[in-house]
């Protein structure tokens, strides 16, 4: 089901968004530009003025909302949102598909799910990868979890949003994939963050250090996919090999960074929180394994 699909057998579908903050107004008028009639409703209502501008139909209650539609798609702050705004609702629900882009746990996905079940509705959980101004682009890609028959039944929406990638019946996938990409994007930040300051009591501007250290981020993905070496193979028959980046060769730069922080007087949350994994993993007696071994305690911690 990745990649872009053919949208024209259920061209001008009614579509309902919930939510319009940045990425609901980015949604809605995605969907109006691929020809969808939009039902829109928002706590606030003066948010929906631009939408309706551009072709927008505001619902002045959320049940009208869900009326209009066979799809609801929401875009609330999280998954409680989805009840506070739905339970004066609910009679309404009956044949409709929810789909939830909300950012929760998974675990509030499934429970979402099987709420939307006892009041007969269908229910998606989705992630959007993008920022809101990519809503739309050829960048643009969203992961989907629960019945594939479902989302199938309406990729003519849901595909002018972004490639639509399905992970499976799960409800909580969608939002287990959105949360483990975020991990690395949102630990990413805080690492180029601290990377800045570093270099900033050296007297480096920021516009200078981040010039060196984006690219340097951007060719991780590279570097761990370069050589011999399968991080992603090694973690799923448990081999650590260590003939390249050993547990105690990046726990010593680890320690170095701390060391580093520390005679700066920066804050020392995010290069302890490293420093542990390795230190864990060479306790254990893994130093001469492969870095990935730190993974163990991460999966068990103490």
């Amino acid at each position: 089901m990745n990649g872009h699909q053919n949208h024209t057998t259920r061209q001008g579908s009614a579509v309902t968004v919930i939510g319009l903050g940045p990425m609901g107004q980015a949604m809605t008028r995605t969907l109006l530009t691929a020809g969808h009639p939009v039902t829109v409703w928002n706590r606030t209502p003066s948010r929906a003025d631009g939408v309706v501008t551009d072709g927008a139909t505001l619902a002045a209650t959320p049940g009208e909302a869900v009326g209009a539609s066979d799809l609801v798609i929401l875009s609330l702050t999280d998954y409680q949102a989805m009840y506070d705004v739905l339970d004066s609702a609910t009679e309404s629900l009956a044949g409709r598909t929810l789909v939830n882009l909300s950012s929760d746990t998974p675990d509030r996905t499934r429970e979402a799910a099987n709420w939307a079940a006892g009041h007969g509705a269908a229910f998606l959980t989705g992630g959007v990868m993008v920022p809101a101004p990519m809503v739309g682009t050829e960048a643009a890609h969203v992961y989907y979890s629960g019945r594939a028959q479902v989302l199938e039944s309406h990729l003519a929406a849901l595909t002018p949003l972004g490639t639509p990638k399905h992970l499976g019946e799960d409800p909580g996938l969608a939002q287990m994939m959105y949360q483990a990409q975020l991990a690395v994007f949102l630990t990413t930040l805080s690492a180029l963050m601290h990377a800045t300051a570093m270099l900033g009591t050296a007297g480096v501007k920021a516009e200078e250090a981040l010039s060196e250290l984006l690219p340097f981020a951007d060719s991780i993905g590279d570097i761990l996919r370069a050589g011999e070496e399968n991080p992603g193979a090694a973690l799923d028959t448990g081999a650590h090999p260590g003939d390249l980046s050993t547990v105690t060769m990046m726990g010593a730069t680890s320690d170095h960074i701390v060391e580093t922080s520390t005679s700066l007087g920066l804050d020392l949350a995010l290069p302890l929180a490293v420093r542990a994994h390795y230190r864990r993993a060479i306790e254990d007696g893994h130093g001469s394994d492969n870095w990935t071994r730190i993974i163990d305690g991460i999966r068990e911690p103490r």
